[in-house]
Order: C-alpha cells, then structure tokens, then sequence
C-alpha cells in the first residue's frame, strides 16, 4: 500500500492520498484546493485516484473535492448526515471501501461535526486488522475536535457524543494503530493541536487531555470551555462545502495594468496589498488593505474582507500569485481578478491617489504611557481576543470585541479618535489593525507582542 500525507501551514491542513499500488488505485481524503499536487504524486506512484473521501463537511477551509472530481472523475464520498446538496455518494458507518488490497473501514464517529468519519486501513497483504486510522477532525494529537462550529447551540450535545466517539470507537482500537489526524498545529479546529503530524492510538491513549478518563457531563464541560476564536467566514465556508465548490480550473497569473484596474475598483473591488509592511508603509493606495502574504493569510482575511468582494492583488513578486490565489481559495475568496503588474508609481503619475504611514506597532510600555490619566491622546484599547481570554486577565480599561465581531461593530468606535488594538500574542490584532486602517481610523497602534508581552513586562493586568 502507499500513503501520503499533504500538509498545508497557517490553515494546519492535512489531507491524504492512500491506495493500493499493485492494483494501481488509489483514494484522496479531505482535499485542499490545490489539486495538482494529488495528481502529481498518483501519477509518480502509477496509481489512479478513483475514490475522494470527505472525513466531514469542514467549517475552516473549502475542499477542493469537486476540481479533484472533474480532472479524474472520481466518485466523491460524504457520509449521510453530511447532506451533502452536490453529486456523491452517501456514506454510513459500517461500510468498507476497497481500493485492491487496500481496505477503508469506515466509522461514524460524531463529535467535531453530525458527519464526521474515521477511516481504518488495513492492507489485507500483511493482516486484516487496521493500521492506521484517518481521524479527520474528530482525534488530533494531543487534542480532539471541537464541538462549536456547526453552531453553538449544537456545542455541549456534539460535545456528547465526542465523548461517545473517544470512548467506544478510539479507545477500543489497539494501541499501535497509527494516528493521522485532518489538522496539525495552526488550525483553529482544536485547542492545542499538537505540532508533530502523526501519533499511535497508544500514546494518545496516555497523554491527550481529551482521553483522560472523565463522565459524560465532565467532558462535556471540558471540550466546551476555553474555545479558541472561530475560523473566519466558518458559517459560510460550512455552506460552500455543503453545496460544493465551484471548481477553480486551472490558475494562472492575471496581469492588469492600471487601466484594466480602474473599471474592478469602479464596480466595488477591494485592493489587498501583500506587500511587506516597510512597503506599504513608504506608499500604498489609499483604502487598500494591508496583509502580509505569510502562512497566516488564509487565517485573517476573513476577518479584514467580505467573501463576496472581487479582490485586486498588489504582490511583492508576481511569482507569489498562484500560492496568493490558492491561499484565498481555501478559505473562500475565489474572486481574485488578477494582480496589478504597474508600479505604485505608475499610478501616482497618472494622477490617482497614494499615501504613507500606516499602523503603528508600539511595545506594551509604550501604550501603558499613553492610556496614563491625563494623557490627551490616550487611545480607546480594544481587546480583539475571546471572551474567556478576556476574562482571565486584560488591560484595565480595554474594551472587548472578539475578532470575529470586529467587522459588524466597527461602526462603534470613532474614526477621528486613536485606537489600540491588543490581543494574546499580537497576531489576531495584526488582523484587527488592518481592518480599522482599510475603514479610515485616523491612527491605530497595533500592541505588538499583544498580552502576553503586556504581563511579562510587569505591567497591570485586571480579571472579570
């Protein structure tokens, strides 16, 4: 049998190809968006990729199982309680998919989402019992799924039957089965994913949190409490992936001088600028919206852009648009009209307008100085972080408005009045940052090192 797993940073995405090589087919589990690596590898390994499993329906990034489909005509598999509204076959716990020697044990293992299923393979050349399990979203290492992203009022029941899954599916394997989970590090679908991509049943059985012997009620309590933010635009991704994606085809880079530039922003198209921030700080374009195309990209413009919105690129070095493309595309931004391949200065020189500066990153001692009574220029501090978060400890005075919120409550804050925006480590806030500057608050100082730097400098802290 051959098996590969597919990483993708910043999101924390893993997906699979698994198959049997002697019979030369082969499964994809959980794509991402950039198909082409898939067939890149199957037709390396002489193997045909006919089945394309989903472990669920994801809430955090679109699956590129309906592209996957098209270039092989392969059969797309979702488990019933999935409702899936696009063509595929429905799944149930119990049945085997055989892929030649390669068998697939699927299991109904609810917990993370109504959907989820585990995959056990076994490779009936070496025995029958399963060597490894595909986890999806349900068992990570050192963590398990969490049970709020199909709605928080599903949470504490889809905590339950978490507790159901672990208990009479996971624990009952033995202990040498190999783990592989859907997400590793980064992804915001567990707490504390661990950063190593592959684990036994035996050492989870030891040392994730998640396993430790507890009721049903004490589990419940524990996978419900200290959630983490939720993945941006996760309600709308969630109904993509129900519908299924509209293929990308094929990416290739788009050009477009200023002139073929100005009708997309006439009819409403946003500009993100990708630039690094000494750049953008020199010149950018008035309204632009400033990310860094860094591993985290996928993760924030969710909360600095509406989906639906068409997008013009600013990049660094053209070379970067497919990854740009792809980035946005997993997380539902498939309206990338192209990128501006004229200069800042070309634009300027045709009259249209640029600027300087941007948000300014400040340490925590600096903004303590600022926020001292009597200061006329005291910033109002907003804590973008979660609630719990918040509660454990804050600046006294700041302000909360989790990340995910910031968009539809901007309009409470004063433009003409200074911002400063803190969160735990200064990421998060990075992404608030954007969002107030691109919405034309006057000045913005971005905390770096966020609370976490804020408490190791000594510095007060209040608790509610």
């Amino acid at each position: 049998m051959y098996i590969q797993q597919f990483f993708v940073d910043g999101l924390g995405c893993a997906s699979y190809l698994v198959g049997c090589e002697a019979q030369g087919v082969a499964a994809v589990v959980d794509p991402d968006r950039d198909v082409q690596k898939y067939l890149d590898v199957a037709a390396e390994r002489g193997l045909t990729i006919t089945h394309i499993i989903e472990t669920h329906l994801h809430a955090d990034h679109v699956s590129g199982n309906t592209d996957l489909a098209q270039q092989t005509g392969a059969t797309i598999y979702v488990h019933e309680a999935g409702r899936a509204e696009f063509p595929h076959e429905p799944l149930k716990g119990g049945e085997v998919i055989r892929l030649g020697n390669v068998h697939l044990h699927v299991r109904f293992t609810p917990g993370h989402t109504p959907d989820s299923v585990t995959l056990l393979v076994a490779d009936t050349t070496r025995g029958d019992q399963p060597w490894m399990a595909l986890t999806g979203d349900t068992l990570f290492v050192g963590d398990a799924g969490r049970p709020d992203l199909v709605g928080v009022e599903a949470a504490r029941e889809l905590a339950g039957h978490m507790h159901d899954t672990l208990n009479h599916e996971y624990l009952t394997l033995s202990d040498g089965v190999l783990v592989y989970p859907g997400h590793g590090a980064g992804s915001l679908c567990g707490k504390a994913i661990g950063s190593v991509r592959v684990s036994t049943i035996g050492y989870e059985r030891q040392h994730n949190p998640a396993l430790e012997p507890r009721t049903r009620n004490d589990f419940v309590d524990f996978a419900t409490r200290d959630l983490p933010e939720q993945p941006g635009n996760h309600k709308r991704i969630k109904a993509t992936n129900r519908r299924g994606p509209k293929p990308l085809g094929e990416v290739q880079p788009r050009p477009l001088t200023v002139m073929d530039s100005l009708p997309h922003f006439q009819r409403g198209a946003a500009m993100l600028d990708l630039r690094s921030k000494a750049a953008f700080v020199e010149q950018h374009v008035p309204g632009a919206v400033h990310l860094e195309a860094d591993d985290q990209l996928s993760n924030r413009v969710g909360f600095v852009l509406p989906p639906e919105v068409p997008i013009v690129l600013v990049l660094a070095d053209p070379a970067d648009y497919r990854r740009v493309v792809f980035s946005l595309a997993r997380v539902g931004y498939d309206n990338v009209v192209g990128y501006l391949a004229d200069s800042l200065d070309v634009w300027a020189a045709m009259g249209l307008p640029v600027t300087s500066g941007d948000v300014r990153d400040i340490d925590p001692r600096e903004l303590y100085e600022l926020i001292e009574p009597g200061n006329g220029s005291r910033p109002v501090v907003i804590d973008v972080r979660e609630p719990w978060e918040y509660a454990q400890g804050h600046i006294p005075g700041a302000t909360l408005v989790p990340l995910g919120d910031l968009m539809g409550r901007v309009g409470e804050l004063d433009p003409a009045k200074p911002v400063a925006v803190i969160c735990a480590s200064g990421s998060r806030s990075q992404s608030a940052a954007a969002l107030l500057g691109q919405k034309g608050f006057a000045t913005v100082y971005n905390v770096r090192g966020g609370t976490i730097r804020w408490m190791q400098s000594g510095l007060p802290l209040v608790q509610n």
